[in-house]
C-alpha cells in the first residue's frame, strides 16, 4: 500500500491486511510500503517519511510478522527501480496507455498534470512482483489489470531472453471484501474521499470511530438483510460485521431479525472498535520509537535486496548488460 495518508482505513484492513496476515503462514511472503509509487503525485518530503513509518507500523500492528515475512520499504531496495527500467523497454506505449487507473486520473486532472511516473506506475508494479519470483499476488479486483500486464511482461521477457521470471497469478478477494463509504455506500471507501465522515481509520480515536458507525447511512425499511442494489448502506455494514466476526450474511440476518438498525449499528461498532483498538495501541507504541522501527525495516530490506539481486543479476545477464565485476 502507498504511504499516502496518516492512517490506513478499514477497507485496507479487511481487503488486504487480514488476507495478508493469513497468507504469511502458507507462503514466503514479501510485503512492501510502496513509497516510490507515492511520489508519482506531489508530496511533502517530511510528511512522506512520516507516513511511510506510520504505514509500516500499522502493517506490523495488524499482524504482519517481520520474522515470518519480509516487510520493507520499496525505495530501500534499488532493484525495484532498476528492473522497472528494463521492463519499460519491452512495454508498448499503447499497452501502458490502456491501463484504467492512468486513464481515469489523467482525465480527472488533465494530461499536463499527469506525470510520466504515473504513466509507468504499472511497470514499476510489475517489477515489484517479478523481482521476487512471486507465484501469487493478493490484490483487489481493481488491480487485476495490472497483474495481467505483469503476466504479459513476464511471458514476453521469457520468450525473448529465456526463462527468467515466474508468471504470477492474482489472488482476488471475494465481492464481500469490498468496503464502501459509510456516507455514500455506492462508492468504495477511500482515503482520498471528499468527506472523511464515511471513512473508518485504524488510528482514529475510538470515539470518532464509534460516532461514524452510528451515523452511517442506512434506509427507511428497518430490516437487516443483504441487498447490495436496494440496501447498499445496510449491506456495507453487514459486510464489515461479517468480515470481523466470521459470521455469514445469513447468520447476521437471523441474529438481527425483528431488531432495528440501532441494535445492529451498536454491534458493528463494538466489532470494529474491538478489532481496531489493539491495532491502534500497538501502532502508536511502535511509532514512539522510530529508530527501532527503522532498524526492523532496514533488516527486512536487506533480506529483500538479497532476493531481488538474484533476479536482477539474471535479467542483466540475459539482456546483455555488462555488469561491474
Amino acid at each position: 500500500m502507498q504511504p499516502s495518508a496518516d492512517s490506513l482505513q478499514i477497507g485496507n484492513y479487511i481487503g488486504a491486511l487480514m488476507q495478508w496476515r493469513g497468507m504469511q503462514d502458507d507462503y514466503d511472503a514479501f510485503f512492501t510500503v510502496v513509497d516510490l509509487h507515492a511520489i508519482t503525485v506531489a508530496q511533502d518530503p517530511a510528511q512522506l517519511r512520516e507516513k511511510t513509518r506510520r504505514t509500516a507500523a500499522q502493517y506490523i500492528a495488524a499482524g504482519i510478522d517481520s520474522s515470518k515475512s519480509t516487510l520493507y520499504v520499496q525505495s530501500q531496495v534499488p532493484a525495484h527501480a532498476e528492473l522497472a527500467w528494463i521492463l519499460s523497454t519491452i512495454t508498448g506505449f499503447g499497452e501502458a496507455g490502456r491501463m484504467t487507473q492512468f486513464k481515469d486520473k489523467s482525465q480527472r486532472y488533465g494530461a499536463d498534470q499527469a506525470s510520466v511516473g504515473l504513466f509507468t506506475y504499472p511497470i514499476l508494479m510489475a517489477a515489484d512482483i517479478l523481482l521476487y519470483q512471486a507465484e501469487a499476488v493478493p490484490v483487489g479486483d481493481d488491480q487485476k489489470q495490472h497483474v495481467e500486464l505483469t503476466r504479459n511482461l513476464a511471458e514476453r521477457f521469457n520468450s525473448r531472453f529465456g526463462e527468467t521470471f515466474t508468471v504470477p497469478k492474482p489472488v482476488i478477494q471475494g465481492e464481500t471484501a469490498r468496503i464502501y463509504d459509510l456516507q455514500d455506500p455506492t462508492s468504495k471507501m477511500s482515503k482520498s474521499a471528499e468527506s472523511q465522515a464515511g471513512v473508518l481509520y485504524l488510528l482514529d480515536d475510538v470515539n470518532v470511530t464509534a460516532k461514524k458507525i452510528m451515523r452511517a447511512v442506512t434506509d427507511s425499511e428497518g430490516s437487516v438483510r443483504y441487498d447490495r442494489a436496494d440496501k447498499p448502506g445496510v449491506a456495507n455494514l453487514m459486510t464489515i460485521y461479517s468480515a470481523l466476526t466470521g459470521r455469514t450474511l445469513d447468520e447476521i440476518e437471523d441474529e438481527f431479525a425483528g431488531r432495528g438498525y440501532g441494535d445492529f449499528k451498536k454491534a458493528v461498532r463494538d466489532a470494529v472498535v474491538g478489532e481496531f483498538e489493539p491495532v491502534r495501541a500497538r501502532a502508536l507504541e511502535l511509532l514512539e520509537d522510530p529508530a527501532e522501527l527503522d532498524r526492523v525495516l532496514a533488516g527486512n530490506a536487506d533480506r529483500a535486496a538479497q532476493a531481488a539481486e538474484e533476479t536482477l543479476s539474471a535479467v542483466y545477464e540475459r539482456v546483455g548488460l555488462l555488469r561491474r565485476g
